[in-house]
Formats: structure tokens, sequence, C-alpha cells
């Protein structure tokens, strides 16, 4: 029997009651080596009792959460409860407990009778009281193929098991109450009997039957660096315009150069000196005039790391009028450090024809999931910074918080650190 199972196994449990195992994550680095993300217990809400609570809650060793789609808690009234960024980038609502739940919420029993009325076709917003011992977690729209999460993919089963798109997962720890390793989630899999599946796989599938982009238009576009032939997309699920630049074949199945590109208005457009935006867009095309191919997916609802410009302009004030850093910035306006995802700009991709990417960035997070989009991330290629006494501290933040991989040369941060 194979070590991993297939999503049509992962389905018929589901659809029997029964729990399965989840990863967020098994694909090799280009060095080899194993990228081992999450595995979580799941099992569909409107299957579950008191009886497979206490399970989850003693034998997972992580927290509770109930996934929901975005309408289900729409329909509850649920979408007005104060709510903010999760666990990587999940979005986490305030917890709730059933109004007719007698003890103080936290049994097994006491949850099931919450999860009851979450699933309750019949349910509406008096039905809750917040707060409570069941934490909900919105999934986003698109699922997996907006976001390669736990909570996208336990809701996007849910529903192709036929079920409510509502779900329970429960992180595995292992022994020592870390996040178990790839080993330990098919030992424990063995163990109890469980399928276990990848979201990767997740992905595949779910590529193989849907596609949540449309093409728009095409043109070619002359500049300083060549001629490019542009592709407007538009998503399907919120309807957000994404912008291909193509220079030369990229659908040969070569290795491709690709800059996955956030929009930054002040940066791209006005020049500033407070970031290096403009500056790694203008030698993202000049690497792949360079090499005669590649492609540069122009994103732009992600300005400000997804926080938009209005957010941007209140953080650089923050920034500047008390000395705060980037982080510290979004933080205080109540923002997270980075709200962007890739899933859809990964789909634009592969429309196009590429599958080996040569990734044109210095943020290591941009290449998490790409492999579950049927591309294989060959090598990670950074872009030389020039650093000025403007943007100095944001390129050491993003280097030293963010886990950027910033290259700085040495004689230009003294001159202007020194300037």
């Amino acid at each position: 029997m194979p070590d991993f199972n297939t999503v049509e196994e992962a389905i018929d449990e589901l659809q029997a009651g029964r729990m399965i195992v989840l990863v967020d994550e098994r694909s090799q680095d280009p060095d080899g080596g194993e990228m081992v993300g999450e595995g979580e217990l799941m099992m569909v809400a409107e299957k579950c009792g008191a009886e497979e609570i206490n399970f989850m809650t003693r034998r997972a060793g992580g927290p509770l959460y109930a996934t929901a789609a975005s309408e289900r808690l729409e329909e509850l009234g649920l979408e007005v409860v104060a709510r903010g960024p999760g666990p990587r980038g999940a979005v986490m609502m305030a917890s709730l407990n059933a109004t007719d739940v007698k003890g103080t919420g936290v049994s097994a029993h006491d949850r099931a009778l919450t999860i009851a009325k979450l699933v309750d076709p019949d349910g509406e917003p008096g039905d809750f009281v917040h707060p409570g011992h069941v934490t909900p977690l919105e999934a986003q729209p698109g699922g997996v193929l907006r976001r390669a999460g736990h909570t996208e993919a336990s809701v996007d089963l849910a529903r192709m098991a036929d079920c409510q798109p509502i779900a329970l997962i429960a992180a595995i720890l292992d022994e020592q109450g870390e996040v178990a390793a790839t080993p330990y989630l098919l030992d424990f899999a063995q163990q109890h009997d469980f399928k276990i599946v990848t979201i990767n796989d997740l992905i595949t599938h779910r590529r193989r039957t849907e596609k949540l982009i449309s093409l728009e238009a095409q043109a070619v576009l002359p500049t300083r660096h060549g001629e490019f032939m542009t592709y407007a997309y538009r998503s399907v699920i919120d309807g957000m315009p994404y912008l291909a630049l193509v220079m030369g074949e990229v659908d040969d199945g070569e290795d491709t150069l690709v800059r996955m590109h956030s929009c930054c208005v002040t940066g791209d457009a006005l020049g500033s000196y407070l970031c290096d935006c403009g500056e790694q867009l203008e030698r993202s095309m000049e690497m792949i005039a360079a090499a005669g191919r590649g492609v540069i997916v122009y994103i732009q609802h992600h300005e400000g790391r997804g926080i938009g410009i209005l957010h941007k302009l209140k953080a650089y004030e923050l920034q500047q009028r008390e000395g705060l850093d980037t982080v510290e910035a979004n933080r205080a306006l109540g923002l997270p450090d980075d709200a962007r995802d890739y899933g859809i700009g990964a789909q634009v991709l592969y429309d196009l024809g590429l599958r080996r990417v040569r990734f044109l960035t210095n943020n290591p997070k941009k290449r998490v999931g790409m492999e579950g989009y049927g591309l294989t991330v060959v090598e990670q290629v950074p872009i030389m910074a020039s650093p000025n006494p403007h943007n100095i501290r944001y390129l050491r933040t993003k280097r030293d918080k963010m886990g950027h991989t910033t290259l700085l040369a040495s004689e230009e941060t003294r001159d202007a650190e020194s300037a």
C-alpha cells in the first residue's frame, strides 16, 4: 500500500463518517531536503459527535478548530464578529458556544452541541454566544486554489464529500509536543487506520477539474527592456486582475525565470526610495531580457504586502513619526505582517504553460505551496538591493524579521548607514 492515499479514498472515508489525516506539505526543496508542514486530524463536522471530538482533542494534541466556508458564517451572522489573522495566515474568528449549552462549553459533549448548531441548516445568529469553546476559522473563497492551507483544504473536502462546508481539524503533535514530521504522521495514520492525504494532491485534483482564472485580453507591450506579450487574467473568485508579462517561449518545459511582483505604486510608479520594489521590478525585467525568456506576474491588489495603498501610507506615517519599522507599524495598525497569497498567480503561470520555475525573489515564503499547482521551483534567484539612507532599515527589517534573503552589498550598506 502506498504511504499516502488518494483524494478519492479520503472523500470516501469522510462520507462514511470517519477521520483522515491531512498534510499540508510533502515536497522537496531544490537541495533535495523534505519540506514538512503540519498534519491535521480532520473530520466532516456534520458527522462528528462527542466521542469523535474527545478523540481528536486527546490523540491529536493540538487545539480543535471548526473550519467553515465564508458564506456559511455569513448565514449565521458571524461575519461581524471581531477577527484577525490567525496562524499561518488563517482567518480566526472569536470563539463561541451554543446558547443551549448547559455547562461551560468546554466538554466534548458541549462542544458537540455547539458544532451541531454550526451545521444546522436552520441555525441563526441567536443560537450562539461569545466567547466560548469552539473557535471557527474562515476558509477563503476558492479553497486550496486560493490558499493552500488546512482550513481551505478541510472545507473543500467537506464539500466534495457532499456535506455542509464545515469541518473539524486538530494539529497532530509528536511525543515531545512538537509539530509532527511526515514519518510520525504516517505511523499515526497506520496505527489508527486513518487514510492520509496531502493538500498538494488535493490542489492537483481540483486543478484537473476546475479553473479559477479567465484570460480576458492579450497584447504586445514594447518596453525599454524589449518586447513582452501581456496577458490580462481575471480571477473568477473575486474579479481581481492579474497581469502576466511574457518574453520568449515559456511553455517548452524548460526552467524559466519568474517574478511574482506585488504592485507598489510608490516604488514602481513614483520612484520612492522608501522601499526596493521598483528596483526589484526593474532588475527582474533586465534579467529576463538578458535570458531571452521569462514571466512577470504583476498583482495589483498586493499593494503594501496586501494591506492596500491607504494603509501603507498610514504605516509610513507611523514609521516616520514614531520610529517604528515596517513590521511594527503594521501591527500597530492591527494589520498582518503579510496578507498576500499566490495561489491565483500560480494558476496564471500554469495556464501559460510553465512547469519548472526559477523564482526571482528574496522572499522564500513565496515558493510555499507552489508544488501543489504543478510548478517545480528549481531555484530561488535573489535580486540584489541597492540600499540608500531611506530604505536601509526597511531592507534590514525584511531580512531580520521576515526571513528575506535580502542581499545588501557591504560597501553600499556602509555608505547608506553613514549617509
